[in-house]
């Protein structure tokens, strides 16, 4: 294939990724109709249909996933060489994509970034909210957050945060009414809230331990959130017991506005790591931010 068709397989994988016209118009910074006309003069080259077009959306056939599978990391890497030739006489610059969740982003992430994004204004920085384990490849993210080192292969972690205690918490009105469980399986006779992780929609399982035992709870109640500060505000109005980071807590805790049980059941569990594709070639934009975000003991 002619070396002018890059363009036209740029546009084909930005579109095959994107399923929508519209944003991948706009992220490759051409119109519509542009975009239709590569994507045409493509598929007419080729002699093969790569995707089916609706009204209302867009997906690939059996031979489209097949050239995304296989064209995709190629193009991600010209563009990452790319990046990296701009790097050697300028100053750091590009969009670097995270998946996290809201908890990492206010306790760990933007505290320690902030700072680097006033001094490089070229730095662009996506921090999207995701309590699921993310596949950060195919979802064409530079990076992902995970409490603990359990990685896939083919990624390289760096430990980013200090390690986190977990607590479970209620308002005092809460246990005007209910005992105070000495015991995680007594949670089962407690209302607690809950809280659903958004992509696979599974609830949160509540993790505990002591001298070395591991008890894990599937507990029960009248709300289900999605965000953990959720959880916590829900808590401190009285609907339930909550189980949330204790760092976030601790405030409610010493002003007497939160109770915390079941103590010795709470040990510190390993801490957040950004985990990033041993395979690439980080830009000087994300050598930076990952300098910034390390934590050192």
């Amino acid at each position: 294939m002619a070396r002018e068709n890059l363009n036209d397989l740029t546009a084909f994988v930005t579109l095959a990724r994107e399923k929508s016209f519209t944003r991948a118009a706009a992220q490759l910074g051409v119109s519509q109709s542009a975009l239709s006309h590569s994507l045409r003069t493509l598929e007419t080259r080729l002699g093969i249909r790569l995707l089916t077009r609706t009204t209302r959306s867009v997906s690939l056939t059996d031979a489209g996933e097949h050239l995304l599978n296989d064209l995709g990391p190629y193009i991600d890497g010209i563009q990452d060489t790319l990046q990296s030739l701009k790097d050697l006489n300028g100053t750091p610059s590009g969009t670097i994509r995270i998946s996290t969740s809201d908890y990492a982003i206010n306790t760990v992430i933007w505290p320690k970034v902030r700072g680097l994004l006033r001094d490089y204004p070229e730095i662009h920085l996506e921090l999207i909210d995701d309590y699921a384990l993310t596949d950060i490849v195919s979802n064409r993210f530079d990076a992902g957050t995970r409490l603990g080192e359990q990685i896939t292969n083919g990624m390289v972690s760096v430990k980013i945060g200090p390690d986190v205690r977990f607590a479970v918490v209620g308002a005092p009105g809460y246990f005007t009414q209910h005992p105070v469980p000495e015991h995680p399986n007594d949670l089962l006779q407690h209302t607690c809230i809950n809280l659903r992780f958004p992509t696979h929609g599974n609830l949160y399982v509540w993790e505990f331990e002591k001298d070395g035992k591991s008890v894990n709870v599937k507990v029960e109640g009248q709300l289900v959130f999605s965000r953990i500060y959720q959880n916590l505000s829900a808590a401190l109005e009285g609907f339930g017991l909550a189980h949330v980071p204790r760092d976030i807590a601790e405030p409610y805790i010493a002003r007497g506005e939160l109770v915390s049980v079941l103590e010795d059941w709470c040990p510190y569990w390993d801490g957040y790591y950004l985990y990033y594709p041993s395979r690439r070639q980080p830009s000087k934009a994300f050598s930076l931010l990952l300098n910034a975000l390390r934590f050192y003991q």
